[in-house]
């Protein structure tokens, strides 16, 4: 049979991401391409045992069906952890549960553009959220990615341009892939511009309490007098991905469509993992949580850097970043980057993510990939770090 498929998704087609992580399944490979926490980061013990004493003290709650927007008391901690960050507002924010962040950024996008519309995202950008987007059929402009955030000259062009613009998505911490933290500065022009042209600001934020160095800029949910900034956010990177977690704050408004939307997609998100998640931040020192994973991350981004710098090719450049999970590396601008990742995991056992990955179009060209060291071992990221050095010598040269 030959199967007709929706306009929205015809088009749509599998994350180059997830197409890469197929050769790490290959005797050898040493994968740097994965965006994974790291395995020991998980707090295992604890998770085990408050899953004991929720299945021991309530089972039916962890069990049964619970209301769209997520556990009640979950939701109220984040309410109080957020309003202290600036990022909630009693009387004009509401918070929902999400099944991940994921789901809250394709939500928005969903509740706010009709086919066509124009959505603004950072170039590179995450690839989970510009195929959401891309289901939407709505019309995606990239504006490009400077060490410290989008070009907001670039953006205000773009704005001009395009009336029909009703929504910006940005990932101010340490961005996916290129692990940029949007300037302050950048964010109060960004605010501005969302304010002067009438645009809602979709602001992701995964990593951001995974800050190693450096000091902590304000969101742009906190500047946000006009009430015109979603906010998402997840507890895949601090807790478990696996939990599927994330929540959504934004103006009530918005989410009571947000609400709705869910309804008809999941009805709730995964009400044990919930259950978890709202004790695991009564009962543990959620500060001192949050500084041992720093801990871990810095010391295994550190010894990546290291690595590199002692082994790879001087013509390649990568930035250090102060949180996150990856690394961006850009190759001469004569060098074929897809040709380069492509020899790295088939002949070196190496695997990277390609940066045309992350862009609207994968057919434009980039010569930058992406690298992860938050998922393998110290000693994958010694071992693989030192292999890749050398493919980069024997390719570009000292």
């Amino acid at each position: 049979m030959r199967f007709q498929f929706s306009d929205n998704v015809a088009a749509l087609q599998p994350s180059a991401i997830r197409e890469i992580l197929k050769f790490t399944g290959m005797p050898g490979v040493i994968s740097f391409a994965a965006g994974n926490p790291a395995p020991e980061a998980f707090p295992k013990e604890t998770v085990a045992e408050i899953s004991k004493q929720l299945l021991n003290e309530n089972p039916v709650l962890a069990m049964q069906y619970s209301i769209t927007e997520g556990y009640p008391e979950l939701r109220t901690l984040l309410k109080e952890r957020m309003a202290k960050e600036g990022a909630y507002c009693e009387g004009k924010d509401e918070l929902i549960i999400t099944s991940g962040a994921q789901q809250a950024n394709e939500l928005a996008c969903k509740v706010l553009l009709n086919k066509g519309d124009t959505l603004i995202c950072e170039a590179p950008s995450f690839i989970g959220s510009l195929n959401a987007f891309k289901s939407y059929g709505v019309n995606l402009v990239g504006i490009p990615l400077e060490h410290d955030g989008m070009n907001i000259d670039a953006l205000e062009e773009a704005l001009k341009a395009n009336s029909s613009c009703k929504l910006i998505y940005v990932i101010p911490n340490f961005q996916n892939p290129t692990g940029n933290v949007m300037s302050l500065e950048k964010r109060k022009r960004l605010y501005e511009l969302a304010c002067r042209y009438n645009v809602v600001i979709l602001e992701d934020n995964p990593y951001g309490d995974l800050r190693y160095d450096g000091e902590n800029i304000p969101s742009i949910k906190s500047m946000d007098t006009e009430n015109r900034v979603i906010y998402s956010g997840t507890f895949s990177k601090i807790l478990a991905p696996g939990f599927r977690t994330g929540y959504v704050i934004g103006p009530a408004e918005i989410i009571s469509k947000i609400i709705v939307c869910k309804q008809v997609s999941d009805v709730h998100s995964n009400i044990w993992a919930q259950a978890i998640c709202e004790r695991f931040m009564r009962t543990v020192d959620m500060d001192q949580h949050l500084r041992n994973l720093r801990s871990i991350y810095r010391r295994k981004r550190d010894l990546m850097l290291s690595e590199m710098e002692k082994t790879f090719s001087k013509k390649i450049k990568y930035n250090k970043p102060e949180g996150g999970l990856f690394i961006w590396c850009t190759l001469p601008d004569d060098c074929d980057m897809n040709a380069f990742c492509k020899k790295a995991v088939q002949d070196y056992k190496i695997a990277l993510v390609p940066g045309n990955a992350f862009l609207i179009n994968e057919s434009d060209k980039t010569t930058s990939f992406r690298m992860n060291f938050s998922t393998p071992t110290d000693e994958q990221i010694v071992k693989g770090t030192r292999i890749l050095g050398a493919m980069t010598k024997d390719v570009l040269g000292e």
